[in-house]
């Protein structure tokens, strides 16, 4: 008997949760590629390439609401029918009714694990390759609408843009460190992107070079400026973040952040001694040493949010399970068929307590003002949540 229940369970927990992932993700797949379209200037081909790449990270954001609703379908109706007092009435312990659903979400769970490793490895760095790739098409399509584009490295605004040719450009990259900026207006100028060398070329005919505020030249004829495509592009320079590191590298970039850090603290240690010996105390406060305290600063950062991602990752795919935990007892308790009153009678309390629980554990943690563990407070909340109820649920 309760392999017929457990296969109906089950059964109807699928039927549910695959319409609803279906609808929820296409309407999130194609709200996140239109909005990645209209930020980065994309046409129909880019927007195809991206895809591939946005469906792992839809599916991260849609699997554990879809996991609630279906189990509260499935529950309430159950509660409603009178099913559950049956099962009891025939000496059937409602954990038996709970345990199958468990079972299946558990283990989508750990599939929840290596999606959300996809999706913030591989989806995030493929969604950076396509429109790197992309630069050239991109920055036309912007300079022709707009009349600019702009990333945090350099922008261009023009007069108007015919065919691949961009009529009285004016270009400015930014200066970094020591370096000023530098501006140059000229006649005309095009676009080329090479991918073997990773650049983007601008080639600029009979113009003007203005370098900070203090030099200015004119130049006759051709004149080309080569740019780097993670310069770019407005998605450059994300790959090399924690976010970014495949879930089995993570522990390898740890140990090389602390060793990296550990390295970094014996060489400012050996040289506050060394000007403590010589007598030069003005050397621990200068702008070297400043920069050295920072570049320390940054790295412990760094080594705060690599422990955290591991946590991050392992929580975030976990939390399909303390969805259900807490919507199946729920559901039962509250005994009603309509669906959606029984979906909002978890999903809000979810929502109001779960969600900033998450995300200040999320910001003190990688702050490294909480341990990385922190990151399961929200978790621990749902599980306890659901145990409560569980056990209210036994004894009803």
């Amino acid at each position: 008997m309760m392999s017929t229940i457990s296969k109906y369970i089950v059964g109807e927990f699928f039927k549910v949760f695959l319409v609803a992932l279906t609808v929820l993700t296409l309407f999130v797949l194609l709200f996140g590629v239109a909005r990645e379209a209209l930020l980065q200037g994309l046409g129909p081909v880019q927007v195809a390439r991206l895809i591939p790449y946005v469906l792992p990270q839809a599916l991260q954001l849609t699997i554990p609401g879809t996991t609630l609703f279906a189990t509260c379908s499935i529950y309430g109706r159950l509660a409603a029918s009178n099913e559950i007092v049956a099962l009891k009435s025939l000496g059937i312990s409602p954990l038996s009714v709970l345990r199958p659903m468990l079972c299946v979400v558990f283990l989508m769970s750990m599939g929840c694990v290596v999606l959300n490793d996809i999706a913030t490895s591989w989806g995030r760095s493929g969604v950076q390759r396509v429109i790197i790739e992309s630069v050239e098409e991109i920055a036309y399509g912007m300079l022709r609408t707009k009349r600019s584009y702009s990333t945090s490295r350099f922008a261009i605004t023009v007069k108007n843009v015919e065919g691949t040719t961009l009529i009285l450009p004016t270009v400015t990259f930014q200066g970094s460190g020591d370096k000023p900026s530098v501006t140059i207006t000229a006649q005309k100028a095009s676009l080329q992107t090479s991918l073997e060398e990773g650049t983007l070329k601008i080639q600029f005919h009979d113009g003007i070079v203005e370098v900070g505020n203090t030099v200015k030249a004119h130049f006759p004829g051709v004149e080309e400026y080569i740019v780097p495509l993670s310069d770019a592009s407005r998605k450059g320079g994300r790959a090399m973040n924690p976010s970014g590191i495949p879930l089995s590298e993570l522990s390898r970039a740890y140990a090389e952040q602390t060793t990296q850090l550990d390295e970094m603290q014996q060489q400012q240690a050996a040289e506050a001694a060394y000007g403590m010996m010589t007598g030069n105390f003005s050397a621990l406060s200068n702008e070297s040493w400043q920069k050295s305290h920072r570049e320390m600063t940054s790295a412990q950062g760094r080594l705060h949010r690599l422990s955290v991602e591991k946590h991050r990752r392992w929580s975030d795919g976990l939390v399909c399970l303390c969805f259900a935990m807490v919507g199946a007892p729920m559901a039962i308790r509250l005994r009603n068929a309509d669906l959606l009153k029984s979906f909002f009678a978890c999903f809000m309390p979810i929502l109001i307590a779960y969600y900033p629980l998450l995300a200040i554990s999320l910001d003190r943690t990688k702050a490294g003002e909480w341990p990385a563990s922190a990151m399961w407070l929200a978790n621990g909340m749902l599980v306890l949540w659901g145990l409560w109820l569980t056990r209210r649920v036994m004894r009803y």
